[in-house]
């Protein structure tokens, strides 16, 4: 009977934790190499600047880390979540912005609204956009085979077109002057519940307690729930699956859309924040969509792994803001930022090889345990060489 394992990094989340750290450590360091080569002298104060981020700057600077943390961990959620399932939605940027504009269409033009539900119904508007937007690749692959990253990446530009479009044709939404939505009624506008005075960053609000709590729903929904282990289920093993019973189809569909309303939510979250951020007509598909990869991939697609790499994303790109004033040309932050999150998509590979140096170092702990100790002879017994009796008595 083979024995269970007893290798602490393999009972624990020891593997999980230090393959993100290590690709961290990687990604950072590749980033002060670059320093190095730009500017010697600078280097060391430039890489601190980095790595505090928003720290530096007390709670005025961990209030602006948690504002662009809010937007990419929804994306993130959204990503993980898709990944948890066996999907890969490189859409979220597309369901992101038509998510964003739902948003923006029902702040702007529901104003009959009373102002507590107002700005809850134009976030649910966000969810029940990018949920839609997200179902789309999800029916092409459940029933026509379609490959969901094909779709996707079709469906984020269409999208980014689609939006341009309602934009600048919808009247009251298009600001001709600045190429730009109009700003949400305030009544819109999400609210900051006294945080705006803990952490006194301009555009805090309370958007990141709404991200935090979409972590705990995701959390329980994939882990606690029965629909949470089908959808697993489908993921790990989609025909073991359906011989078990479990409806593929309608999971891989559910999924999908799932992941959408997340990352429709972050637009909502994000261009409800009374923060200046308004949706601007232009040709180049939402940031926020994409860095949502990177955050899923650092945080291994667990809900609150995600919620820490979309801390740590977020600390680094406010660390980078800074990084200027040691004459660091605003082209660097860009290539370190980008070191690092490339680095945080090897994260899948350190887990997969320091579990496997552990399986290999735990068979040989138990290989030596069952190896049975050397047997020790035994000590040759004295041979009696006297045949006579009584002393001295020999054969006569």
């Amino acid at each position: 009977m083979k024995k269970p394992n007893k290798n602490p990094l393999l009972r624990t989340g020891v593997v999980t934790f230090s393959s993100s750290i290590l690709a961290i450590l990687v990604g950072l360091l590749l980033g002060f190499v670059i320093l190095l080569i730009t500017d010697s002298s600078q280097a060391a104060d430039g890489f601190a600047v980095i790595v505090r981020g928003g720290f530096a700057d007390g709670m005025y600077g961990i209030g602006q880390v948690l504002y662009f943390a809010t937007p990419i961990l929804l994306t993130g959620l959204s990503v993980g979540f898709a990944f948890k399932t066996g999907l890969f939605n490189i859409g979220a940027s597309g369901q992101f912005i038509l998510g964003a504009f739902a948003a923006v269409y029902v702040g702007i033009k529901w104003t009959w609204l009373p102002g507590g539900l107002h700005w809850i119904t134009a976030l649910a508007a966000a969810m029940v956009f990018g949920g839609l937007w997200g179902l789309l690749p999800g029916i092409l692959k459940a029933y026509f085979n379609v490959h969901e990253v094909i779709s996707s990446i079709m469906m984020n530009y269409i999208g980014m077109s689609l939006v341009n479009m309602l934009v600048k044709q919808t009247a009251g939404i298009y600001n001709q002057l600045q190429n730009q939505s109009y700003p949400v009624a305030q009544t819109a506008n999400i609210p900051k519940w006294g945080l705006d005075k803990i952490f006194p960053y301009n555009s805090m609000n309370g958007g990141i307690l709404i991200a935090v709590a979409f972590v705990l729903i995701i959390y329980v929904l994939l882990n606690k729930t029965t629909f949470g282990y089908e959808l697993k289920a489908c993921g790990y093993n989609p025909h073991a699956s359906k011989y078990a019973g479990i409806n593929s189809k309608r999971n891989i569909v559910l999924s999908m859309a799932i992941a959408g309303a997340l990352s429709g939510i972050g637009g909502g979250l994000l261009y409800l924040a009374g923060s200046g951020k308004y949706i601007s007509v232009v040709d180049s598909l939402a940031a926020e969509g994409f860095n949502g990869i990177p955050v899923a991939l650092l945080g291994l697609s667990n809900p609150v792994g995600i919620l820490f790499a979309a801390l740590f994303i977020a600390n680094i790109t406010v660390g980078g803001f800074n990084l200027q004033l040691y004459g660091f040309v605003p082209e660097v932050i860009n290539i370190i930022t980008a070191a690092i999150i490339y680095f945080s998509a090897f994260a899948l590979l350190f887990k997969s090889v320091i579990t496997k140096l552990a399986l290999r170092r735990s068979r040989e702990e138990e290989e030596e345990k069952d190896t049975p100790p050397p047997e020790i002879p035994a000590p040759p017994k004295e041979e009696n060489t006297r045949t006579g009796s009584g002393e001295g008595g020999g054969v006569q």
